[in-house]
């Protein structure tokens, strides 16, 4: 499938897909049991031609499962994931099982500072849209990999400044108000994983600007950010391009200094 939208806009990188199936796809990238990975850098891989795949032992690392949508994997993490995002859990860390964990995640000690407090940042955990993948896998993979009998749950654009903005745009093109964008603070695999697929069980779903994990800024170009579309409104946003401003002299100027 191409894409109208990555057309008009000039994007860098292909869309990708999100697919759930039960069947793996050959030659796809995949974490190894047990070894820790961001998924971000699988998205990025997929943007850029390969294919990835993910299952409920291969999802990177804690964050990851529960980004992707294997449930709430946070109850398994070592000294309390609120504790992690805000400012440590030195009691846990000198216990014999956190000295032991200490040895290869350091930063435990003190935590991420993302959350000024153990209580702000469970209310965070505690909100957000858990899901339960009904298949055994998750795929990512270009769009114009899709295949026919292919329903992608979710469109992720990684996309420049200029870009966002003609995406924030579009979204709203075709829909009553201005708020069919959303950009919630969260981790990375949250933004383009359990956020959008919750959007995605919405009448009216909306689009999730994200990547704004500074955890996983580090898999990205410095002037990337993710622009999240449950599919439903993607096919939405894709009718609207022609008869949009996206082919308006406005946006034509800008267009010329985004060229991939």
């Amino acid at each position: 499938m191409k894409s109208k939208i990555a057309e008009a806009v000039n994007l860098r990188y292909s869309p990708v897909v999100i697919l759930f199936t039960d069947e793996k796809p050959e030659g796809a990238l995949q974490f190894k049991e047990g070894r820790r990975g961001c998924v971000v850098s699988m998205l990025t891989a997929a943007a850029k031609g390969r294919t990835a795949v993910f299952d409920r032992k291969t999802y990177g690392c804690i964050g990851g499962g529960a980004g992707l949508g294997f449930g709430n994997t946070y109850t398994n993490f070592p000294g309390g994931i609120e504790y992690f995002l805000s400012m440590g859990n030195r009691e846990f860390c000198e216990s014999e099982k956190g000295r032991e964990i200490l040895k290869n995640r350091p930063h435990l000690i003190h935590g991420e500072a993302y959350k000024k407090t153990p209580e702000l940042a469970r209310s965070f955990i505690e909100s957000l849209p858990y899901y339960d993948v009904p298949t055994e896998y998750i795929v990512f993979k270009p769009l114009d990999k899709l295949l026919p009998d292919e329903k992608p749950e979710v469109v992720v654009l990684l996309a420049t400044p200029d870009q966002i903005s003609a995406l924030v745009v579009l979204a709203n093109y075709g829909r009553h108000g201005g708020d069919n964008v959303m950009i919630p603070w969260g981790a990375g695999c949250h933004s383009i994983g359990i956020i959008p697929f919750n959007e995605g069980r919405s009448d009216s779903p909306r689009a999730v600007v994200g990547l704004t994990d500074v955890s996983a800024r580090k898999y990205l170009d410095k002037d990337i950010l993710s622009f999240s579309v449950p599919y439903k409104m993607f096919l939405e946003m894709e009718d609207n391009v022609e008869e949009s401003f996206l082919t308006r002299e406005e946006w034509l100027k800008i267009k010329e200094r985004n060229q991939p």
